[in-house]
């Protein structure tokens, strides 16, 4: 267990840490919305830009989760986002200067964000978008009169990184595509995330857990 005085209060550039965590937010957001909202509104469904050959803009839509993942039903994975969200504002802001690495911070608010990220498609983009199809690229509706309600809109992605093809006398994987999935900006915050914390960060979050403030230490010795 963590001592309390590890944890203790961090050097003035690491009070910065709460500032970060809102920059990283905000700015992953803005990228990821900006990407989203544009290929939704000039692009049909299955539509290719082809950048170079083994990087395009394909433009699919998901009800699930990263990579176009499905588990239960489309509301169960709105709430499910709504919850994980919620724990990890609740997460960071225990652990905010605290002492912890800076670095785990960053990590933790890159995949929050990219969690807000697909949670906003699901929230709003069936309200505000008109269906995409495979001939007409979807418009803007009034609010509340697009192709669903809420927490059933769907995710746009768009990244596809066909790196190369497997050769026709390899069994089981010949022909197929190395790395199909099509993703978008939230997904890959939360993916290289959840990669670094497992990496890098694991003996952390239990002590992020078990982390008790200078009150609540008191409170538990009285």
């Amino acid at each position: 267990m963590a001592s309390k005085g590890k944890f203790s209060q961090s050097p003035s550039g690491c009070k910065r840490q709460g500032l970060i965590v809102c920059l990283i937010v905000i700015l992953v957001l803005a990228v990821d919305q900006a990407s989203k909202f544009w290929i939704k509104t000039n692009m049909t469904l299955s539509q290719t830009i082809d950048i170079t050959s083994w990087f395009k803009i394909t433009f699919v839509e998901n009800n699930g989760m990263a990579f176009g993942m499905e588990l239960f039903g489309k509301l169960f994975l709105s709430v499910f986002r709504i919850g994980a969200i919620g724990l990890f504002i609740w997460y960071i802001a225990k652990i905010r200067n605290k002492g912890f690495p800076t670095a785990y911070i960053v990590t933790l608010a890159f995949i929050l964000a990219g969690a807000v990220g697909n949670l906003i498609d699901c929230i709003f983009y069936g309200l505000i978008f008109s269906e995409s199809t495979f001939t007409h690229v979807a418009a803007m509706t009034g609010f509340g009169q697009g192709y669903a309600p809420a927490l059933y809109g769907k995710v746009v992605d768009m990244l596809y990184f066909p790196l190369f093809e497997w050769p026709e006398w390899m069994p089981l994987a010949g022909g197929r595509i190395f790395f199909s999935p099509v993703f978008n900006v939230a997904d890959s915050c939360i993916t290289c995330g959840m990669i670094a914390l497992i990496l890098f960060f694991t003996k952390y979050i239990n002590m992020g857990l078990e982390y008790k403030s200078p009150d609540e230490t008191a409170d538990a010795e009285k």
